[in-house]
């Protein structure tokens, strides 16, 4: 892990129990964080007076099912926080986990702009986020069952287009 990046002393100083892993890549710092010390990590980063990562930038989700060789849990979240007030470099959280019910605590909270990040990862992957106000589908209709960027969901479909009239500039 690279050890210029702001924010790795004052997260091992903060959480000498937890085994950070990380890497750095073109400049960018990823950290893998366990899931059920996610929030603590995350409400410190944000609060912290010399890290204040102030802007939660991008949420989504990994399936990392039948890769070749992986060895971690099925589903891996990808965090994107930037600190607006202290210009500190971007900081790049990673959560894997395969918990039955497919559960994360809600940032919603902490970032109001979590909101519609989350319900689109819960959209397109049905992964819970506990605490979320308003947790509904965003981009699929409310009776659409799958999650389409899951590896097991079909290229193709299942046949949900085929059922839909097509709507042209003269019919619409």
């Amino acid at each position: 892990m690279a050890m210029d990046h702001p924010a790795i002393g004052p997260l091992k100083a903060k959480f000498p129990e937890i085994k950070f892993q990380g890497a750095e890549f073109r400049g960018q710092l990823q950290v893998i964080v366990p899931d059920d010390k996610f929030l603590d990590v995350v409400r410190f980063i944000k609060n912290d007076a010399a890290l204040q990562y102030d802007m939660l930038a991008d949420i989504t989700c990994v399936d990392y099912l039948n890769y070749p060789g992986w060895k971690l849990p099925r589903f891996g979240m990808v965090y994107i926080f930037n600190s607006v007030k202290a210009e500190s470099p971007r900081l790049t959280l990673r959560v894997f986990f395969d918990n039955p019910d497919m559960e994360l605590p809600s940032l919603v909270p902490l970032y109001a702009g979590a909101e519609w990040l989350e319900r689109e990862v819960y959209d397109m992957f049905g992964i819970q986020f506990v605490g979320h106000p308003d947790l509904r589908r965003i981009l699929t209709w409310d009776g659409f069952k799958p999650h389409p960027l899951r590896k097991d969901y079909p290229v193709t479909g299942l046949g949900e287009r085929e059922n839909y009239p097509v709507i042209n500039r003269e019919s619409a």
